[in-house]
């Protein structure tokens, strides 16, 4: 009940946001209904006043009535169209801000990433929403105006007529509304079964490398054969279901027209000539049945999908926190960045990529993360930003948990640089009013050739025209432009040659806060007042010189090999 309710409210929002729209769908509907209401009327004028009474102009003359407005109604159309795309995509942004708000808040809990059922109700349900309630716009908006036209044509045509084709008319709109509540049902199993199978195939599709290893083919291949059969089974179901729009089409639809072929003889008694009983098959067979079909096609299966689907994504993404926790700012007087005990892995089963580590990193200071690719150091990165929640441990950020830190006090540069489309300054200026002038960032990152070509400051730009290191030096002056205290570059100069990632790195280096590297080359390291070597279990830290003394791995990343017979590892116990 719940879930209806909540569903009807998200509609009744979608519809009702905007009244100036709203009247706007409304206003353009009529003229888009505007053939309903004249089609017959002006062929029974054109048969009875004008062909059949010898005066074909005056025939011709109706026929090019409705003719003109047919063309008005097309440009009616095509305004409705785009007053429904303005209602539905608020409508979608909304969902999907609140499945991925549902979606990340479930998986932090949980301790791992959001798993293939997350994703397959982002996309799938989300867009099945929107489409859905697009068509149901168009369904029901379209059938309303439409049959109010031809009532009130067949009501101005003859109003005897009325009497013979509404009461079928309007047992197979009963009918009709009485199949809904099991055609909802069979669609929710549907979705359901839907969900499980892209769940299964995801599960198997990410593990396949393990499930060869441990010849586990047949069970995988088990598991979401089963899953493929049950939705198989509910889509069976639905399509029982479904085939009842056979007998309310039968019903509604063609009912009418065969009460109105039968009562022509009462008709013709009561002085209702053959040119109306035309008119009035026109009406029916190219208005109201063409509307008709339309509602119980189009809302038979679009009304229950938007109402599943709002279903499953309020019960799995749950309401939206409206009094969620504030962000925290952090402290001045504790160490920047502490990690204790800190554990990640990719799902409840899979190895840790950080085991148990500690890590202190002093407000202000200059840390490098080096490693084999692969070995954790995005996700280390991603901890302490807060993208990421650990499985046990702390990470805190001036004396607060990362995840709750004020997101104006951290910035994370990933490799893939994001620039939008806008101004260069737009794009520098993201993360609020700039801390220094745009000017100065741009040189002090070696960004200010690349503005000077562009344009400026100001110029537009085309995020597409721009290469991925051009793409970086926008990120790194927008970074250093914000008011961030910590600052984290995920190999955010790969794509920079070596004297530009060292003009950018040290550009932060002497910027006021802490600075942590995840390093694309080993120059990084030797920059860096402190270095972490992360080597699965083994995670060293210490200065660079220290570690090419003590850690071969790292002796050997930065290009030093030990001579014959010497041995780092005891010297150093010794």
């Amino acid at each position: 009940m719940a879930r209806r309710r909540g569903a009807r409210r998200e509609v009744v929002r979608a519809l009702t946001a905007d009244p100036r729209l709203l009247a706007r769908l409304a206003g353009w509907s009529v003229l888009e209904a505007a053939p309903a209401l004249l089609l017959g009327q002006a062929v029974a004028r054109a048969i009875g006043d004008g062909f059949a009474a010898g005066r074909p102009w005056t025939g011709a003359a109706w026929l090019a009535v409705l003719g003109a407005v047919w063309v008005a109604a097309a440009y009616g159309a095509r305004q409705v169209v785009l007053a429904v795309a303005a209602m539905v995509e608020p409508f979608r942004e909304r969902l999907t801000a609140r499945v991925v708000a549902g979606t990340i808040r479930s998986a932090a809990a949980a301790g791992r990433p959001p798993g293939s059922a997350a994703v397959a109700r982002s996309t799938l349900q989300v867009e099945l929403a929107r489409d859905a309630l697009a068509a149901v716009v168009m369904v029901v908006r379209g059938f309303l105006f439409t049959a109010v036209s031809v009532v009130a044509g067949l009501l101005a045509l003859e109003p005897r007529l009325l009497p013979v084709v509404l009461p079928p008319f309007a047992a197979g709109l009963a009918l009709f509304a009485l199949s809904l509540p099991a055609l909802a049902r069979r669609q929710r199993a549907y979705l359901l079964a839907d969900e499980r199978t892209a769940a299964a195939t995801g599960d198997v599709a990410a593990g396949l490398r393990d499930i060869t290893a441990c010849g586990a083919e047949d069970r995988a291949e088990a598991a979401a054969g089963r899953a493929v059969a049950a939705q198989a089974a509910a889509g069976r179901r639905l399509a029982r279901v479904t085939a009842l729009r056979t007998a309310v089409l039968a019903v509604g639809a063609w009912a009418p027209v065969l009460a109105l072929l039968a009562a022509v003889p009462w008709l013709r008694d009561h002085g209702v000539g053959p040119a109306v009983v035309v008119g009035a098959l026109a009406y029916l067979t190219q208005s109201l049945i063409p509307a008709f079909t339309g509602l119980v096609e189009g809302l038979g299966v679009s009304a229950v999908r938007l109402g599943v689907a709002l279903g499953r994504i309020a019960e799995t993404a749950g309401p939206v926190q409206r009094h969620a926790l504030p962000p925290i700012s952090a402290g001045g007087d504790v160490p920047h960045v502490l990690l204790h005990g800190v554990t990640y892995a990719y799902g409840p089963h899979a190895a840790p990529v950080v085991d148990g580590l500690d890590l202190t990193v002093p407000a202000g200071g200059h840390l490098a993360v080096v490693g084999p690719s692969g070995i954790g150091k995005s996700t280390l990165a991603a901890l302490i930003t807060g993208t990421r929640r650990p499985g046990a441990g702390l990470v805190l950020v001036g004396g607060v948990p990362a995840d709750r830190l004020d997101p104006a006090e951290r910035v994370l540069i990933p490799q893939e640089a994001y620039v939008f489309a806008g101004t260069l300054r737009a794009n520098l200026c993201y993360h609020g009013p700039p801390s220094v002038p745009v000017e100065e960032a741009l040189a002090a990152v070696g960004a200010d050739a690349l503005a000077d070509r562009l344009g400026g400051p100001d110029a537009e730009i085309d995020p597409r025209a721009l290469s991925a290191g051009e793409r970086q030096l926008v990120a790194l002056a927008r970074a250093y432009l914000s008011p961030a205290r910590l600052v984290v570059l995920d190999e955010a100069t790969c794509h920079l040659d070596p004297a530009a990632e060292a003009r950018a790195e040290e550009a932060f280096a002497r910027r006021p806060g802490t600075l942590i590297v995840i390093a694309h080359r080993i120059s990084s390291a030797r920059r860096a007042r402190a270095v972490l070597l992360m080597d699965g279990t083994d995670v060293r830290s210490g200065t660079h010189d220290a570690l090419v003394a003590t850690a071969p791995l790292y002796a050997d990343l930065a290009g030093h090999r030990p001579p014959p017979g010497r041995d780092p590892e005891r010297e150093h116990a010794r």
